[in-house]
């Protein structure tokens, strides 16, 4: 299963998005997150949602697979489209690793500022 999905539904000349991403915590404690993005297309995301922590990658994308089989029963769509909300599902990611007391780092063990 992917780590992400995008999903659409097209309901009286509007589309709606949903994008999904499975992403690690900070902290190396194997524990994971799925964020979930909702909106217009054509606007930035109205909800971001996160569920978890899970421990480990497995589970949380079973989760998400749960998630896409149920929407694709109410009408929405796999979408090839590039992800639009990356960004916005980062700047979540961020927030939920500072309240759980853990900053963003890079690979090389530079901090990342707030």
């Amino acid at each position: 299963m992917s780590r992400s999905l995008c999903l659409t539904r097209h309901c009286l000349g509007m589309i709606t998005r949903i994008e999904c991403e499975v992403r690690p915590l900070a902290g190396e404690q194997g524990l994971w997150v799925l964020l979930c993005a909702a909106g217009m297309a054509t606007a930035q995301p109205t909800m971001i949602k996160a569920q978890g922590p899970f421990c480990g990658p497995c589970v949380a994308e079973q989760v998400l697979q749960g998630i896409a089989e149920s929407l694709l029963s109410q009408g929405y769509q796999a979408d090839q489209q590039p992800p639009i909300w990356r960004l916005p599902m980062q700047a979540q990611l961020r927030r939920l690793n500072h309240a759980r007391g853990h900053s963003e780092t890079h690979r090389n063990g530079i901090q990342r500022p707030e």
